[in-house]
């Protein structure tokens, strides 16, 4: 036999996507296919599970597949290989700490998914990092509450999350059925994070796209939001696999695009803009966030990363633009305490009540 005689890749992996898995799904949908080889007729390939356990319960798939890639003409041999690259941490095992006694981060169920009492969910993105999505989030979302709305926050920057702090959480949150998590509420405002979840505050989440994709889910279905006029979304930056789960499977009341005024940060949102665009999910409107500094000594007012680009850019493509936000110390100062500015009196909280107002006027 010559190797031109042997199937490609793409027929032995339209082969896999027949050998479905018992929880949904098949081998190449839920990317567990890997180190694929093709050599003459010879096929090498590994099932990669994300537990021992789950390795386990996959060996009559693996024979499965052993079986279908056999078939394929001009494949005189198969060698499937079945391992795992580890559990994912389970986070209930805390000495009793009350942290919920269930796994974060398994593989994405199929099909489309809701939010048992949540009438909106928002999402709050932005093209780059850097620009202050984190803390506009967190903000909006406490100056959403003060003004009569019911208020969930969810930090699905799974890499980095940093709602735990900016809202003054530390607590972790309860699990009584180790399936069904109770979130805390902080400054009016139910919220949950990974972060919460993880056995030690600076411990690194070191997973694989569907593994982010798993967690999303869960932390969405598996959380007791209670009744939400609105539940935002704390996007991590960029256009990846979170964006893509949250659009694709679950249904949203829109996106909100944050940037700073700077030419560079405009060409990241446009990015973003567009990815939205083409996942068909509406756009609420375009925040611009550090728009200028007011000198706390002398009161000089100097826009330090242009002005008004944000502003300009939302009039051309014709969409809502909800404000501008300050560069100020008492927010960095106030994201530290875990006391959301919003939550104070001052001119910067009276700046997110506006844009609060603005936002509520928008969706209703």
């Amino acid at each position: 036999m010559t190797t031109r005689d042997a199937p490609s890749r793409e027929t032995i992996l339209a082969a896999l996507q027949g050998v479905t898995l018992p929880d949904g799904g098949d081998l190449v949908s839920r990317d567990l296919v890997r180190a694929l080889a093709v050599a003459g007729g010879a096929v090498r390939f590994v099932i990669e599970a994300d537990s021992p356990a789950a390795a386990k319960a996959l060996a009559p798939v693996r024979a499965q597949a052993e079986a279908v890639v056999s078939a394929l003409d001009g494949v005189s041999q198969v060698s499937v290989a079945l391992t795992s690259h580890g559990p994912p941490p389970s986070l209930g095992k805390t000495g009793g700490k009350g942290a919920p006694a269930m796994q974060i981060g398994r593989h994405p169920t199929a099909g489309p998914n809701s939010v048992p009492g949540v009438k909106r969910i928002i999402a709050i993105g932005s093209g780059k990092g850097g620009v202050g999505k984190s803390t506009v989030s967190a903000n909006l979302a406490v100056a959403l509450a003060r003004e009569g709305w019911r208020v969930g926050l969810l930090d699905a920057d799974i890499y980095g999350p940093s709602q735990p702090r900016m809202m003054g959480v530390t607590k972790r949150p309860a699990s009584p059925d180790g399936k069904e998590i109770i979130p805390p509420v902080a400054h009016g405002v139910t919220m949950i994070s990974i972060g919460l979840l993880l056995r030690e505050q600076d411990e690194a989440v070191i997973w694989r796209g569907p593994m982010l994709m798993g967690a999303l889910q869960q932390l969405l279905t598996q959380v007791r939001w209670g009744e939400l006029d609105a539940l935002l979304v704390d996007m991590p930056p960029g256009t990846g696999d979170i964006q893509l789960t949250l659009c694709q499977k679950f249904d949203l009341a829109g996106a909100i695009v944050v940037s700073t005024p700077q030419d560079v940060a405009l060409l990241d949102a446009r990015k973003a803009l567009k990815a939205f665009n083409t996942l068909k999910t509406p756009v609420l409107g375009l925040i611009e966030n550090m728009s200028t500094f007011i000198c706390p000594k002398c009161g000089h007012e100097e826009h330090i990363f242009g002005e008004g680009g944000v502003k300009r850019e939302a009039e051309r493509l014709g969409l809502p633009f909800l404000g501008e936000l300050p560069l100020a110390v008492e927010v960095r100062l106030a994201s530290d305490g875990g006391v959301p500015v919003a939550a104070t009196d001052s001119p910067v909280a009276d700046a997110y009540r506006r844009m609060a107002r603005r936002l509520i006027d928008s969706v209703d």
